[in-house]
């Protein structure tokens, strides 16, 4: 068991990522998710308090065993029952076409290898299911670039793998989602990783 892995780094993004922007940014993604819904990196379930009321069921998957001790407060506070489901986005315990909706939010960024757990969503959704993100990943601006790819390495050290030159809208279409809503911008923050795609994905 790793103090900083399993402890420190869970109740450090756990604040990262509670911020007021962080909380408006949920709950426009979360708009609009229907069904029986798969989070990948559930974390520590910020995402619940915004869920639709036509939201059935969540399978959360999280590999951190610190942020499944944080999110238990989220889901007893939560009306939409939470099944865990495993801990690796890249192999999730499901069927096929088992799942109405998917939503990511700053997780694709530390999926190992994005294009497998891409690929798993897309054999998990119903047809025409869709994919509700918002992840940071590569930023347009050159400078700006060069600054991601110069710390990048120390990003992946220090915060469990993430990555920062992940471009979001390609690696969904290369993985075969049809992008239907996208959004680019940065948020507050320092710009080597504050540049973020925020949308919906259809899986075909």
């Amino acid at each position: 068991m790793s103090l900083w892995r399993d402890h420190i780094l869970p109740r450090c993004v756990h604040s990262a990522l509670g911020g007021e922007d962080h909380e408006a940014l949920r709950a426009r993604v979360a708009a609009g998710l229907t069904g029986r819904v798969l989070e990948i990196g559930f974390g520590s379930g910020r995402n619940l308090r915004h869920l639709p009321p036509d939201v059935e069921s969540v399978q959360a998957v999280e590999p951190s065993r610190g942020a499944r001790k944080l999110a238990q407060e989220a889901i007893t506070a939560s009306a939409v029952p939470v099944h865990w489901t495993g801990a690796d986005a890249q192999a999730i315990d499901l069927p096929d076409d088992s799942i109405d909706a998917a939503l990511s939010t700053w997780t694709l960024c530390s999926v190992p290898d994005p294009r497998r757990g891409l690929d798993e969503l897309r054999r998990l959704l119903v047809p025409g299911g869709r994919l509700h993100f918002a992840d940071h990943g590569l930023a347009p601006d050159a400078e700006v670039e060069r600054w991601q790819r110069r710390l990048e390495p120390l990003q992946r050290f220090v915060f469990g793998g993430c990555r920062v030159t992940l471009p979001v809208d390609r690696a969904l279409t290369e993985a075969g989602f049809e992008l239907e809503q996208l959004d680019t911008f940065y948020m507050q923050g320092p710009r080597f990783s504050s540049f973020m795609y925020v949308g919906v994905a259809r899986a075909d």
